[in-house]
């Protein structure tokens, strides 16, 4: 096994440069090198410093059969909520999305629906509007959108997304995970 190239590819995945994982672990920057060239070997100590780091068990540091990411996401696996109340059902397209940086969901608007209104946060929000119409409320001010058109907003404002039409609306919308 070569573990500098796993240091390096566990580095470069967490967006660290040498230098910043060398000042986290008081190592120097040459040093960082010398290792993910598999030309000086760390103590252990040393080791489990840099895996902390970069957030890495030991056991999976090692572990040899390398998880593939999961790509496909079949159709009996994604789960729904309805608010009757509100008039509204969302289906989680991805299962525990809500762990991930984005949050792909179906939503379905009946007549009069409103999904719920969410606190202001560094989230961003795209929607496409497959049927119906909604008005997306931001703050204070109002936008439209009909089939076929995008909705795209920080949410940096109280905000809510209400059906606009005479019947049902349904919109495919994909949240960041980002709070403030």
């Amino acid at each position: 096994m070569e573990i500098g190239s796993r240091i390096k590819n566990l580095r470069i995945q967490k967006n660290l440069t040498q230098e910043e994982l060398g000042e986290r672990t008081d190592l120097s920057k040459g040093y960082i090198s010398q290792l993910e060239r598999d030309l000086s070997s760390p103590s252990m100590e040393t080791f489990f410093d840099i895996l902390e780091v970069l957030g890495c068990t030991p056991k999976d540091f090692f572990d040899e059969g390398e998880q593939e990411q999961r790509v496909v996401y079949p159709k009996e696996e994604m789960t729904t909520f309805c608010d009757e109340e509100r008039g509204y059902q969302i289906e989680w397209l991805v299962p525990e999305s809500n762990e991930n940086e984005m949050e792909p969901i179906m939503l379905y608007l009946e007549k009069k629906g409103m999904f719920k209104e969410f606190e202001p946060s560094l989230a961003e929000t795209f929607a496409y509007v497959i049927e119906g119409a909604v008005c997306v409320e931001i703050g204070l001010n109002r936008y439209y959108a009909k089939a076929g058109e995008s909705i795209y907003y920080h949410a940096n404002a109280a905000h809510q997304i209400k059906n606009n039409f005479d019947g049902a609306s349904k919109l495919l919308l994909v949240a960041t995970n980002s709070y403030l």
